[in-house]
C-alpha cells in the first residue's frame, strides 16, 4: 500500500468532527470559566476588597477550584466536552500543573508528585523566569542611562 492510498484509507474511515458544535461548546463553556471569575471578582469587591485585591482572589479561587476539579477527575469530564474551552488560561495552566501531580501520586511525594507536577507547565515557568530576568536587566540598565 502506498502513502497516497494509506492516506485516502484514513480520510475515508475517519468520522468526520462536528466542528461547529465543538467551537460552540468551546465558546460557551470558556464564557461561562469567565464568567464564574468575574461573579468573583464582583463578590470579593462587594465583600469590601480594592479591585486589584478581588481581582487577585478571583484569580486564586479559580485556580483552586480548577486544581480540585483535576483532582476529583471532573475537570477531565468537562474538557471532553468542552475541548478548547477549558484552556482559558489560568484554569488551564492550573490544571496542566495539577494532572500530572495527581497522575504520579503512586509513586510517591518527592519523585511522583514533586518531580512530575512540573513536567508540562515547566517549561513555561522557566522561560517565564528566564525572560522576566532579562526584561528586567535591560530594564534596570535602560535607567542606568
Amino acid at each position: 500500500m502506498t502513502e497516497k492510498q494509506y492516506a485516502k484509507l484514513v480520510a475515508e474511515t475517519n468520522p468526520r468532527s462536528p466542528i461547529v458544535k465543538d467551537a460552540l461548546n468551546a465558546f460557551w463553556i470558556g464564557g461561562a470559566i469567565c464568567v464564574l471569575g468575574q461573579v468573583f471578582q464582583n463578590l470579593y469587591g462587594y465583600w469590601g476588597l480594592d479591585d486589584k485585591t478581588a481581582s487577585l482572589c478571583a484569580s486564586l479561587t479559580l485556580i483552586c477550584l480548577s486544581a480540585l476539579l483535576t483532582g476529583l477527575s471532573l475537570y477531565d469530564d468537562i474538557a471532553r466536552y468542552a475541548g478548547a474551552g477549558t484552556l482559558v488560561p489560568i484554569t488551564g495552566f492550573a490544571n496542566s500543573i495539577t494532572a500530572p501531580a495527581v497522575e504520579f501520586k503512586t509513586e510517591g511525594y518527592i519523585l511522583g508528585v514533586g518531580g512530575k507536577m512540573f513536567t508540562i507547565a515547566g517549561p513555561v515557568i522557566v522561560y517565564g523566569l528566564a525572560a522576566s530576568a532579562v526584561y528586567g536587566l535591560i530594564y534596570w540598565l535602560w535607567n542606568l542611562i
